[in-house]
């Protein structure tokens, strides 16, 4: 199994093989943004350090404290921004998704990258120039204007798909994410080391952004100048009604798959609306778990960066890049289990022990006081990145492929806009509880990453009746 684990893709693909891998574009994106989330962070942080705080600020901490002043004005700062990045790419990006539907697949991608770069230079001449942090806002607007991540990843996910078999299609999109996260991984290693190398503010974080500016401008370059288009994959051949036992749903997909007509008609039997009601229902619950689940991821990530800044943790510039470094080892580990636990367990088995994974970390994540007990609940989100993935997987074996572009991005916006919300109202939570219990955010997300198996373990309960009609139908 080791070439194929390694390249579960190989022997699917054209002549230019190499050239139809997304790998390369991905693993520079995230480089990019990660030295980017870093170096917003800690830019912002050193703006209000320097009295830009009190612009921002809705009102002053009861006891005067400037650690809280800044805090709050660093969580106003990001409410804003999260508005204008989760909000923009509702303008564009089902759009380029509907572009690259029907005309190009790296229409969304490469218009998206752009927006990443546009943004990433926004961010260096603000480090160059000394431009008021306000301006940080617009770059996020010309990022979202361009489709922003809902755009890029969803076009991602749709050549993933196609080149790939149904079979081999969970491990070929966590083998993306897997890209994803070694690259932010390292990208975020280097960025505290990278932003310390100028000293004095009006320099500090220029090479660290300079470095983000070039691993964007190589992602757009390669998408436009050397990426190609996988051929689909044939699918496999629907002569015996054999139950589809690859990562779980066992006979869903294969009884309700719209690209397997013949199968429907093996008994001379014509389409029932019966059938179509299941899929529906599986595809709908699977959004509602996906949103859930993302309510509670947006909501921790959001509050880490404030929370490890301020007491009891108080971390540096290198401990921040390490932090957020360990965010991206789930990557790894997500990877590892869909590798093994797709060999023995359904997909609603592997999304929950996914959100299992994820809600007790949180949960242990409130009550950290030292440093290595925020490592050790980072550990207990080793399964956190399987939910999200599986279930994009899933909905791929449920829609045509000529849709994949469209489904991909409306489930990417309809977490983008969830987000958005989960952001504001998070940093308000957030602003009103730290001094009283600065873990309660983490608790909330706790409790919404439980309730977000109850519709995951209705598609599980449903799925073995809606087997045995699939059968009788096609006997």
């Amino acid at each position: 199994m080791g070439p194929e684990v390694a390249c579960p893709w190989r022997g699917h693909l054209p002549h230019f093989q190499v050239r139809t891998w997304i790998e390369p574009v991905v693993a520079s994106i995230q480089v990019a943004s990660s030295l980017y989330d870093a170096g917003l962070l800690l830019v912002v942080k050193a703006s209000f350090a320097t009295g830009g705080s009190s612009n921002h600020s809705t009102s002053p901490s009861p006891r005067g404290d400037p650690e809280d002043q800044q805090q709050k004005a660093i969580s106003n700062f990001y409410i804003i921004y999260n508005l204008v990045v989760g909000l923009t790419p509702l303008l564009s990006a089902y759009g380029l998704g509907w572009l690259s539907d029907r005309y190009h697949r790296k229409i969304s991608i490469c218009v998206s990258l752009l927006g990443f770069l546009l943004s990433r230079l926004t961010l260096l001449l603000k480090v160059l120039l000394d431009w008021p942090v306000a301006v940080l806002y617009a770059g996020a607007a010309l990022n979202g204007l361009c489709g922003g991540f809902s755009a890029f990843w969803s076009g991602v996910m749709a050549l993933g798909s196609l080149g790939s078999s149904e079979g081999r299609r969970s491990l070929r999109l966590i083998v993306l994410d897997l890209v994803l996260g070694l690259a932010g991984f390292c990208g975020s290693m280097a960025s505290g080391h990278l932003f310390k190398q100028i000293t004095g503010h009006s320099g500090q974080g220029l090479v660290l952004t300079a470095c983000s500016v070039g691993c964007a401008a190589f992602a757009l370059l390669y998408s436009l100048l050397v990426l190609k288009v996988p051929e689909p994959v044939a699918k496999a051949s629907r002569k015996l009604p054999a139950v589809d036992t690859v990562s779980g749903m066992v006979g869903t997909y294969r009884t309700l798959d719209p690209d397997q007509p013949d199968k429907q008609s093996v008994g001379g039997h014509t389409p029932s609306p019966r059938r179509s009601r299941p899929k529906r229902t599986i595809i709908g619950l699977l959004f509602v778990g996906a949103i859930i689940y993302d309510l509670a991821v947006v909501g921790t990530v959001d509050m880490m960066p404030l929370f490890v800044l301020r007491e009891p943790l108080s971390w540096n510039q290198v401990q921040v890049g390490y932090g957020m470094a360990s965010g991206y080892i789930v990557f790894i580990t997500s990877f590892l289990g869909v590798l093994v636990f797709s060999r023995c367990f359904q997909d609603t088995t592997m999304i929950m022990i996914g959100m299992v994974s994820f809600g007790s970390g949180a949960l242990l994540l409130a009550f950290v006081k030292e440093t290595y007990m925020f490592y050790v609940a980072r550990a207990v989100m080793l399964f956190a990145l399987i939910p999200i993935t599986t279930i994009r997987s899933a909905m791929s074996k449920l829609i045509n492929g000529s849709s994949y572009g469209k489904v991909f991005v409306i489930l990417q916006l309809s977490l983008a806009l969830t987000g958005v919300v989960t952001s504001t109202v998070y940093n308000n939570i957030y602003q009103l509880t730290m001094d009283k219990f600065v873990g309660t955010c983490f608790v909330l997300s706790s409790f919404l990453s439980f309730l977000a198996i109850v519709p995951i373990g209705i598609v599980a309960y449903k799925q073995v009746p809606w087997l045995q009609y699939g059968d009788r139908t096609e006997k």
